[in-house]
């Protein structure tokens, strides 16, 4: 089990972003706003909830524009509530153009052990392409600024793809990012998403081939500096993947608070899968009262494997077949004939011990994933 926060408020909305996010006030309402988590998550247990949680992970949004006393009165109240004894990871998403190193020194102290460093590109025209509010040196300063003040677990988002970008360029951004030594990077291609600016006034981005000699270069700059793909996105030493998005990719059970936060419960007993998600305004968000929840899906047996794959196949190792069963409910006959038909097209690696996708199946992984499809 880990937990979910969302923090909404941002600088100014990047043109590509589809995330729940905001242009911040003059003032954040930090006091309201924790008392708007709390309130959230005190509605949501009104049946006590006894799991430990493994880690926490605060999204956005910009989170790092919320101070480091925020976070320190968070994490007291989450101890009043929560089972935080296996509690070892808490990562906090984090701009460039937000933070200098007392900021990031008091965000350690608050208890913050993992950072998340949205850099994107170190590029200046790329940066300045995304929208972006800094700019490369600020980026190389905000990852030398969290080494010292004492983040030995760092991740660095890179974005590849983007508009006008070469192979060398792109390579180049990596080869800056590896510099330091940080031992996670996540690295990924950009999308146009709907209700975006860039979907409204699309940029001009590399054809397939650029695109493809793009992946295949930076996989091999990656694998040479000793970065494993544990996802398809993201790449680490051993040990240095993130708590929280694994349990997410296992398909995993967590707790959301905050505008916007999406989470996930299982009830084993009465045989539900819940996913739920959380008013989105944060102007909504602080003046309701009780739960924030504004919507909740009951997963049917029918969409269970396809969700549960979609998750799980992310993952280079996969997981073990046995948690089919374990996070459905549901047999693994239920899939067997799709199972058998992928792992004979050497899509899928599906025995009594794992179930994965090969080389191959990462490469076609949405005609895997066509086979579950209710």
């Amino acid at each position: 089990m880990t937990l979910y926060v969302h923090t909404p408020w941002c600088v100014r909305k990047c043109p590509y972003c589809d995330f729940n996010s905001h242009t911040a006030p003059q003032t954040i309402p930090e006091d309201d706003y924790l008392d708007a988590l709390l309130a959230d998550l005190d509605a949501d247990l009104t049946i006590p909830e006894t799991r430990p949680i493994e880690a926490i992970f605060i999204g956005g949004g910009t989170p790092s524009l919320m101070s480091p006393g925020f976070y320190e009165r968070l994490f007291e109240a989450l101890a009043r509530r929560l089972d935080l004894s296996r509690l070892d990871e808490i990562t906090l998403e984090a701009n460039p153009g937000t933070v200098e190193e007392a900021r990031f020194t008091g965000f350690r102290r608050a208890g913050i052990n993992r950072l998340s460093l949205g850099v994107q590109s170190f590029d200046p025209d790329h940066l300045e392409r995304l929208g972006r509010i800094h700019g490369g040196d600020d980026a190389s300063r905000a990852v030398t600024a969290a080494q010292a003040a004492g983040f030995e677990r760092i991740n660095i988002d890179l974005m590849h793809g983007l508009p006008q970008q070469t192979p060398e360029q792109a390579v180049a951004d990596l080869e800056t990012a590896l510099a330091f030594n940080t031992g996670h990077i996540s690295w990924y291609q950009l999308t146009i998403e709907p209700n975006t600016v860039f979907h409204s006034q699309p940029p001009t981005l590399p054809d397939e081939d650029t695109l493809a000699t793009i992946q295949e270069a930076g996989e091999a700059c990656l694998q040479e500096h000793g970065l494993q793909r544990y996802e398809v996105s993201a790449w680490s030493r051993p040990g240095e993947e993130c708590r929280h998005n694994l349990n997410y990719w296992r398909f995993g059970d967590y707790l959301a608070i905050g505008a916007g936060g999406h989470g996930k419960l299982t009830d084993p007993e009465a045989d539900q899968i819940t996913r739920y998600w959380k008013t989105r305004r944060p102007e909504d968000y602080l003046n309701r009262i009780g739960s924030r929840t504004a919507g909740r899906q009951e997963l049917e047996h029918v969409d269970r494997p396809l969700e549960f794959l979609l998750n799980t196949l992310r993952l280079s190792a996969g997981v073990p077949t046995s948690s089919f069963p374990e996070r459905t409910g549901l047999p693994l006959e239920r899939i067997h004939d799709q199972l058998e038909q992928l792992r004979r097209r050497g899509l899928l690696v599906a025995d009594e011990q794992r179930l994965a996708v090969t080389d191959q199946g990462q490469r076609f992984l949405n005609d895997v994933l066509e086979a579950f499809v209710p």
